[in-house]
């Protein structure tokens, strides 16, 4: 009985202080009907601030995503902001972007109210945009912070907070934590000055100069005869991808007509992802009936990127590349082009970007997962990670952007087409020079999270000797901060080769959005000289996908799960 009156206590005072008539009437709606375990639920704690800002469900109280989190999530930046501002210095530029999801606009407006509360100029994007744009505005207007109003590829019910620093890239440690400090101390909402007026918005001149940026990516007199069916998923990427494409004198993307407009409810998808199971039906039967020569496909704020090839094999005639095979056609393509810099990817993607930076004469790295990591790489030309997410021009933009992804490996297509190969046939050839990389996944969605910790634990005290028949020759405990990376949650497993495989690879980590515990594997199997390039791919990649089969239900055996 104390608890249900003391989260009641704590429903009535966030109440008060609640500027929203839409998620009062919810908490009250709850006060009226003595739900107590739907209010224990959204007073369960803070929404917690962390490297990725804020993400959460939609609704009342503390543990949700609304405009009372956001307003004080705002202040606490803004705060955090004006602490590290010089005395005397002019109140720097905070830029805001918001996508096409519910509360997005809302909450882009409060945080523009906030910071010009708190003496910064804040600059709102005029309508719903890409992140790619939002991160690429802050470093063009000078900004000294941004914020992004997303919730990526999330599903319909959730929306966050995403906050990038001066030099256009995502937060890192220290200024999470320091913000998240700055919110805890920000006090009660109706004290948080929120004039009604008094920022800018932009023109479409950001807009512009960002598109012009994008088609700079492209290599001067390249082909652009690449045809293409697009989807959005519902989100805001349409336009913008379109005017790319059509910039760079592209041929008009086909758009896939029943996900074209933003909806943030994403009717046709049971998840706005590209990698979920029945996205990308709707592309691929516009792509039967118009015969393109890639699909291409945004998540729904456009900074991830999936393209898909034709296959008619398959019964659905196309197949999706997977984002670590994008990731190396894409180094290719840069190192063919004389890219100078350091290409660098995360410990859980494919190690094969290594070889071709290394072939290219080019300096390679290996950061957490991330792109706040990737993009702190010194001297960084180009960053991908297996989850669809490329950084191509880290000079305009440090931070994936599905846009500028999308016209490379359409110039990519072109130029093969042109020398009468194709993208997969490129990626025969990569396998041939440095070996089939073949990657896979192991992920084990979980109710109780204890599991996760009791499997992390059972591998650490008894670590697998062998796996799919290849001897574990090293296990890093990446919490110790292993290989120079800084300290996280996960277990890294190198194996040797034997027989016909070269080497393997495990990583085993916690989700860091999800409550999933995920295992990446990576099996390379060098690809036989004597036979006939495609019969040589062919059989190295059977040999490959025998293995990581056996190192999933072994890799599940060793975890328990």
């Amino acid at each position: 009985m104390h608890d249900a009156v003391d989260v009641t206590a704590q429903a009535r005072q966030w109440l008060a202080d609640d500027p929203d008539p839409q998620t009062r009437a919810e908490l009250t709606a709850l006060l009226e009907a003595g739900d107590t375990a739907a209010l224990a639920e959204r007073f369960s704690g803070p929404l917690r601030f962390g490297t990725a800002g804020l993400r959460g469900e939609l609704g009342a109280g503390p543990a949700r995503m609304n405009r009372a989190v956001v307003i004080r999530a705002a202040a606490g930046l803004a705060a955090h902001l004006r602490r590290g501002a010089a005395p005397g210095q002019a109140p720097g530029t905070v830029v805001i972007g918001y996508d096409a999801r519910h509360r997005s606009a809302d909450f882009a407006r409060d945080t523009a109210a906030v910071m010009t509360g708190a003496g910064l100029r804040a600059v709102l994007l005029p309508r719903p945009l890409p992140t790619p744009v939002l991160a690429f505005a802050i470093r063009h207007l000078g900004a000294v912070a941004g914020v992004m109003v997303t919730a990526s590829h999330n599903p319909p019910r959730d929306n966050g907070y995403k906050v990038y620093l001066q030099d256009g890239s995502q937060i890192a440690a220290p200024a999470d934590t320091e913000i998240a400090a700055e919110i805890a101390a920000a006090g009660p909402v109706a004290g948080i000055p929120r004039p009604a007026q008094g920022w800018e918005t932009a023109g479409d001149d950001v807009l512009d100069a960002y598109l012009a940026r994008a088609v700079g990516v492209l290599a001067e007199g390249s082909p652009r005869t690449t045809r293409v069916v697009y989807t959005p998923l519902h989100g805001v990427g349409g336009p913008v991808l379109t005017a790319a494409f059509e910039r760079a004198g592209f041929p008009s993307p086909v758009l896939v007509a029943e996900q074209a407009r933003p909806d943030p409810d994403f009717p046709t998808v049971a998840f706005p992802n590209p990698e979920e199971p029945g996205a990308m039906d709707l592309a691929f039967a516009t792509a039967r009936e118009t015969g393109p020569d890639l699909v291409i496909a945004n998540d729904p704020d456009a900074d991830r990127c999936a393209v898909a090839v034709p296959a008619p094999e398959t019964p659905e005639g196309w197949r999706m590349l997977h984002g670590d095979e994008v990731g190396a056609l894409l180094a290719a393509r840069l190192v063919a082009r004389k890219a100078r810099g350091a290409f660098a990817t995360t410990i859980v993607s494919s190690s094969l970007v290594g070889r071709i930076a290394a072939a290219g004469g080019l300096p390679y790295t290996e950061t957490l997962t991330g792109f706040k990591w990737l993009a702190r790489v010194p001297g960084l030309r180009y960053a991908y990670e297996e989850a669809l997410g490329y950084c191509v021009d880290p000079g305009g933009v440090r931070d994936k952007d599905g846009i500028t992804a999308a016209l490379l490996i359409a110039e990519l297509a072109a130029v093969l087409r042109r020398e009468g190969r194709t993208l997969t046939g490129l990626l025969d050839e990569l396998a041939a020079e440095h070996g089939l990389h073949a990657t896979a996944q192991l992920s084990v969605r979980v109710k109780d999270l204890s599991l996760i910790s009791d499997a992390m634990h059972r591998l650490r005290q008894a670590p697998p000797r062998e796996l799919a028949g290849l001897p574990v020759t090293r296990i890093e405990d990446l919490a110790a901060g292993a290989g120079g990376l800084p300290p996280t949650e996960g277990l890294r497993c190198a194996l040797a080769g034997s027989g016909p495989v070269a080497s393997a690879r495990v990583v085993v980590r916690p989700s860091g959005t999800e409550p999933k515990l995920k295992c990446y594997l990576e099996v390379v199997v060098p690809v036989e000289g004597s036979r006939e390039r495609a019969a040589a791919v062919a059989a190295a990649r059977a040999t490959a996908d025998t293995v990581l089969a056996r190192l999933r239900a072994d890799v599940a055996a060793a975890a328990g799960i």
